[in-house]
């Protein structure tokens, strides 16, 4: 099945690091990953093209509520708690599943987003937006990725551009 952009419920700009939601005339500064665009199983890169939101988690968690495997830890993100756990990769507050829909590029075997645990989540506000550094995943503000949680349902069609979309995003100019 194919799919054309203003059938996105979410656009990723990956070269300007934005997210748009483009029924909602929202838009939010990102991180993806330091390795760059690409598919490949434990390339730490992110990946392009068309998913869906497979899974949502965290609903009326509380914000900074921190994730380990989807699961919520029971602790809440801190700056000492951080210092205790100097080696986590911080998954916050919401968490939105990304599986693949095209199969050979970013759905099945070596290729799979949902097998890679490809993630829209929150991270430490502490941690830079607007410049490449996760593992792979989508980073966002925590206060923006609960108000996206809050805006998509499961199933939502979700476009990641390794290119310039910002025709399909008129706020871009005034951010």
């Amino acid at each position: 099945m194919s799919y054309t952009l203003e059938q996105a419920d979410i656009l990723i700009d990956l070269e300007q690091q934005l997210l748009y939601l483009p029924k909602h005339n929202k838009l939010y500064l990102i991180s993806s990953g330091k390795n760059g665009v690409g598919e490949q199983e434990n390339s730490g890169k992110t990946p392009r093209g068309w998913h869906q939101i497979a899974e949502k988690f965290g609903e009326n968690l509380s914000m900074n509520t921190v994730f380990i495997a989807r699961q919520p830890t029971g602790e809440i993100y801190s700056p000492s708690l951080a210092l205790q756990h100097p080696q986590r990769d911080w998954i916050l507050s919401r968490i939105l599943w990304l599986d693949g829909l095209e199969q050979g590029f970013n759905h099945g075997q070596g290729c799979d987003s949902k097998q890679r645990y490809i993630y829209i989540h929150g991270t430490p506000d502490i941690e830079p937006m607007g410049i490449p550094v996760s593992h792979g995943c989508i980073r966002m503000r925590n206060q923006d990725v609960v108000e996206v949680f809050d805006l998509m349902q499961q199933g939502a069609l979700v476009y990641l551009s390794e290119t310039k979309i910002d025709t399909f995003i008129p706020l871009h100019a005034d951010s």
